[in-house]
């Protein structure tokens, strides 16, 4: 109680624009009861009280561990990822052989190269005739109109990059909702034709900076135990390609 009365005073102060004085006056006397409660119970901690303490200082530490790992394999994968424009005005020169159907390329960087197409151009030597590089991204809305859940820019060439919005308690259908862009005028998706390219990232622990050691080897350990993207995103299991890559952090 007395966080959130802490917690009450930040947002009075940024949110509501209160004053100083009139934001202090509130949060002190919601103090003096939380304060009250506070002393009475602080003496149980060494008679067990501990212990959910511990637990919730666990659960934070996941928590956290979870997050900060998510953002340094963000800023990894950005760094060593071409820009988009750049790679595909590259491929556009050398003229590879496009061969007929349709990639959906998962990307989670909208202005990077997803390591898969990366990847695929490398080893295979050939693109598809029409591939869309698809971001999603989770809005700080509970929810997302359909009529605003997708914008696309055409490369030309048959070549698209897909923004793919959703709400927080929006469920994730990245198929149902490439097939809305046809209400735009494009002609993305044929489910019966297309594959989805996916980058699946092995997490290695290792010297860079960033996270402690014993971090890094927890969010490895919790990446190979996560939804896979396959999963997430409501995508046909058997039309997913999953290309592996190993990355330190």
């Amino acid at each position: 109680m007395v966080i959130t009365t802490i917690l009450l005073y930040v947002v009075a102060r940024e949110r509501w624009r209160w004053g100083a004085r009139a934001a202090g006056t509130l949060a002190a006397a919601f103090l003096v009861v939380d304060l009250a409660f506070f002393g009475a119970n602080i003496v149980k901690v060494a008679q067990g009280g501990w212990l959910p303490l511990a637990l919730a200082l666990a659960i934070y530490g996941v928590m956290t561990t979870w997050k900060t790992g998510r953002r340094v394999l963000a800023e990894r994968i950005r760094t060593e990822a071409r820009p988009l424009a750049e790679f595909l005005a590259e491929v556009r020169l050398h003229g590879p052989i496009r061969v007929p159907g349709a990639a959906i390329f998962m990307n989670g960087s909208a202005t990077r190269t997803p390591s898969a197409l990366r990847h695929t151009i490398e080893h295979n030597k050939v693109p598809h005739e029409r591939a869309a590089f698809v971001t999603v991204k989770t809005r700080t809305i509970p929810h997302v109109p359909e009529d605003q859940r997708l914008e696309i820019e055409d490369f030309g060439g048959g070549l698209y990059r897909v923004r793919v919005s959703y709400g927080f308690m929006d469920e994730p259908d990245v198929p149902k909702a490439l097939r809305g862009a046809e209400r735009q005028g494009f002609d993305l998706l044929d489910p019966e034709d297309t594959t989805y390219f996916l980058g699946r990232e092995t997490i290695v622990a290792g010297p860079h900076p960033g996270m402690a050691r014993w971090r890094e080897k927890l969010f490895a350990f919790m990446s190979r135990n996560a939804t896979s993207a396959t999963a997430y995103f409501g995508i046909p299991p058997d039309r997913v390609v999953e290309i592996g890559a190993q990355i330190e952090i």
